[in-house]
């Protein structure tokens, strides 16, 4: 029988023990334990993924990680959330981007190697909205949207809740591979954090300034303040004689974030507000130097005569929002919140011309020149949730019965905005392919214009019994109508068996869903070229439009998911805990972006998007099904040294995904491979490593800590643009092994110094031809990073 002396040790050791994935030091783990007891405002611990009003992560029936961030918030050497926790949660997926356009200045965020948009984001338990940004061409996670982690300052963190589990019915539509929640503080007091780091070759210059502070709002309310400056500085890792820009983008973010709540005579008012200002630029492809009769082609010898790199500037406003009640309603806990989020972001084409513009003026007697700065467009997405919610825990039934019951109301609006008229026109009319547009990206089209709306509405019933102390049981359902495909219901049951006083069994099956985002609905772009001579447009057609009705794709649905898991704790003592977790996720009807279709592979389909002025043609359709299966592991041990402590953590992730069946719409049958190339099939089985494992080693030593943490990377292998068949061998990335090392001097109880390095032994990805990687470099974009070592130096203050 599980004793109350177990009990209490596996509660703690459990959400601050396990923190030991964040490499939190016993001395920061002590800490961390006693805010939520200091203060009457922040004493309850919620768990993503129960909904009891009290509950800890042993208390679930389905694995869930909690990792606080206090530690690396104050001396991590990584600067924003989406790149600090790829090096601490394996099964945590982001990729850093370069050459994928809009894709490089977002960073997106996915777990167990699923897609960016297949994994729920939570702030302080209710929904965040996605970015307004579908990924394309050359990115990761392409045909998804995703969650903008950087948005929020580490500094306003208090921890983040990985549910490793299928989670549809709890929390609705994303919740596939699992859901993640930022939980803000709200404790009292002041600190600041100032840090400064760059690559060994001396680029990528990062500058931070973040600060904290929580003050009282009357006699029980409180209020915590962050705010955070970062300007990440570009890098570039392109060959001498490459005219490439290869490496990190330039960002410059200004954020701004409160969080808080107020006791009311009912109960209590929290709030949440948050907004950030990104300006971040990315290096396009190349354009070769051109001789003074070349104009017609991408370039103008009066502009450019030794080529030019045009740069993808974006600016991008976040702002996120949540105001809400919690209190008693007779027996029941009731919370009633409204949630807000909006992302926005739009383009500015720097460095560049519109090459028919160059030209006309050039056929009209002039030097050929054009512009090198247009506003190109860009687009926006909103999203209003309203939720109500309701609690009640059932001492008396059996040994606890807790139930929950809610509904929630969301509308979103998704927009595209025209650019100007010289990013996107045909000024000469010539027929040179490619030159008409802004290089580098050519802007939205009126035709591209879009304002889409829809609302959903949804009610769940979730139950947690415990049979008994040894026995617990979850149950949740889960219905939503959407007012653009309709409805579904998903379930979930879970379990878990006390087996030893040390010892759970745990295991969940579950059904999910995720509702096509629109973005994917509705994105269009257009742009020419020419063919023969006659200019026509090459489009990625929005579901539903002209020319995808024209090709027979039918409307977008829901991908719908099977989810299972089977796992163990093990907990032998106050210092050591032991999990394993086996899990499988089949997809159905998940929703790709196809290939391009044109004259040279479907010329009977070619020939009726002529009829519209369309030479080549791609779209969102459900087509895929795939099965992913994996194992995680974490172990963490704390031991003394006579004064000294060692703080010793694994954490480990082995996944594989595969494509199991390719479903052509009707029209589009026999021509699977131009719906899902052998390329794109890799990108969604291997965008992430395979396995990956962090080893950490943190060692206090009186007022020095000294922090390790080796991080192994699997192997990858994606695709090339000839591919197999033409003879050419797909792109292998062996395993890698990377370091990562810091030492944290504490001056006073108020002040620490932190220098360090990541990526020590400045390990690179395997070199792989030019020619057949996405970027045109000899490294793909993959997570384990291109750039090599960097050092770093941080100040934390408190005040």
């Amino acid at each position: 029988m599980l004793t109350p002396t177990i009990l209490r040790r596996a509660v703690l050791f459990s959400l601050y023990g396990g923190a030991a994935l964040a490499g939190l030091s016993p001395a920061a783990l002590a800490q961390t334990a006693p805010d939520a007891a200091k203060d009457d405002a922040i004493q309850t611990v919620n768990v993503v993924g129960s909904r009891r009003v009290a509950s800890s992560a042993t208390d679930t029936t389905v694995p869930v990680d909690v990792i606080p961030l206090n530690k690396v918030a104050e001396s991590g050497g990584q600067f924003d959330l989406a790149q600090t926790l790829t090096n601490i949660s394996p099964s945590f997926n982001s990729t850093r981007q370069t050459g994928a356009d809009g894709a490089d200045l977002v960073d997106s965020a996915a777990l167990r190697g699923l897609g960016s948009d297949q994994t729920l984001v939570l702030v302080n338990g209710k929904r965040r909205h996605t970015t307004a940004l579908v990924n394309l061409f050359g990115a990761r996670n392409r045909g998804n949207t995703g969650t903008d982690m950087n948005a929020i300052p580490m500094l306003a963190i208090k921890d983040v809740q990985v549910l490793r589990d299928g989670a549809a019915a709890q929390y609705g539509s994303d919740a596939i591979a699992g859901v993640m929640d930022i939980g803000l503080k709200k404790s009292l007091g002041c600190e600041a954090v100032a840090g400064y780091s760059q690559y060994s070759v001396g680029d990528g210059k990062n500058y931070l300034a973040s600060a904290y502070c929580g003050v009282r709002l009357g006699e029980k309310g409180v209020i915590g303040i962050t705010g955070e400056y970062l300007d990440r500085g570009r890098s570039n890792r392109a060959e001498p004689g490459n005219p490439r820009i290869i490496g990190d983008t330039k960002a410059e973010n200004q954020t701004l974030y409160v969080n808080g709540e107020l006791p009311t005579p009912a109960g209590k008012l929290y709030f949440t507000a948050g907004a950030q200002s990104r300006d971040a630029s990315s290096a396009a492809w190349a354009r070769g130097g051109v001789g003074t009769d070349d104009i017609p082609s991408r370039n103008s010898a009066a502009m450019y005569p030794n080529g030019f790199v045009p740069f993808i500037n974006g600016k991008i406003d976040d702002q996120y929002a949540t105001i809400g009640h919690r209190g008693l309603i007779g027996e029941w806990n009731a919370d009633f919140s409204q949630t807000y989020g909006y992302n926005k972001m739009m383009y500015d084409i720097s460095h560049t011309l519109n090459a028919s513009i160059a030209n006309a003026d050039l056929l009209a007697g002039g030097k050929g020149i054009s512009p090198d700065n247009f506003k190109a467009g860009g687009f926006s997405f909103q999203q209003l949730t309203t939720n109500v919610d309701f609690t009640r825990f059932y001492d008396t039934v059996m040994s606890g019965l807790n139930v929950a019951f809610g509904a929630e109301y969301r509308s979103e609006t998704y927009k595209i905005f025209a650019g100007e008229p010289g990013s996107y026109s045909d000024a000469d009319g010539v027929g040179f392919g490619g030159n008409a547009g802004s290089q580098g990206f050519p802007g939205f089209r009126p035709s591209d214009q879009t304002n889409a709306k829809r609302h959903s509405s949804a009610g769940y019933v979730d139950l947690e019994l415990d049979l008994n102390p040894i026995v617990k049981t979850q149950a949740a359902v889960r219905y939503e109508n959407y007012s653009d495909f309709g409805s579904t219901v998903t379930g979930k049951l879970a379990g878990s068996v006390r087996a030893a006083d040390t010892v759970l069994l745990r295991g969940s099956a579950s059904t999910g869903f995720r509702a096509p985002s629109l973005q994917q609905k509705y994105f269009s772009s257009t742009f020419t070229d020419f063919v023969a001579g006659v200019p026509t447009d090459v489009v990625l057609a929005p579901n539903g439009g002209p020319v995808a009705n024209l090709a027979g794709i039918p409307k977008l649905k829901e991908e719908k998911s099977t989810s299972f898991t089977l796992g163990t704790t093990w907990t032998p003592s106050n210092n050591a805990s032991v999990t394993a977790d086996l899990y499988q996720i089949k997809i159905k009807d998940r929703i790709v972006l196809s290939g391009r279709f044109d004259s040279t592979n479907y010329p009977d389909l070619a020939a009726k998007l002529a009829t519209l002025g369309v030479g080549q043609a791609q779209f969102f359709v459900n087509s895929v099904d795939t099965k992913t299966s994996g194992l995680d592991l974490t172990a963490s041990h704390k031991t003394n040294f006579g004064p000294n402590k060692m703080t010793t953590y694994l954490a480990a992730n082995f996944s594989k995904t595969e494509v199991t069946g390719i479903h052509a719409p009707a029209s589009l049958k026999g021509y699977e491979d131009v719906l899902l190339s052998e390329r794109e099939r890799l990108f969604i089985e291997q965008g992430g490593p395979r396995s990956k494992f962090t080893l950490g080693f943190d060692y206090v030593a009186g007022a020095l800590e000294s922090d390790l943490k080796v991080i192994h990377y699997g192997p990858q292998t994606l695709g090339t643009f000839d591919g197999t068949a033409a003879g050419v061998p797909n792109a292998h990335y062996e395993s890698k092994t990377s370091a990562d090392l810091a030492f944290t001097y504490t001056i006073n109880k108020n002040t620490k110094f932190t220098f360090g390095g990541t990526n020590i032994f400045n390990v690179k990805p395997t070199p792989q031809d030019p020619n057949e990687t996405d970027n045109g470099f000899k490294y793909d974009s993959v997570q384990f990073g291109l750039n090599g070592a960097s050092y770093f130096g941080r100040l934390w203050v408190k005040f």
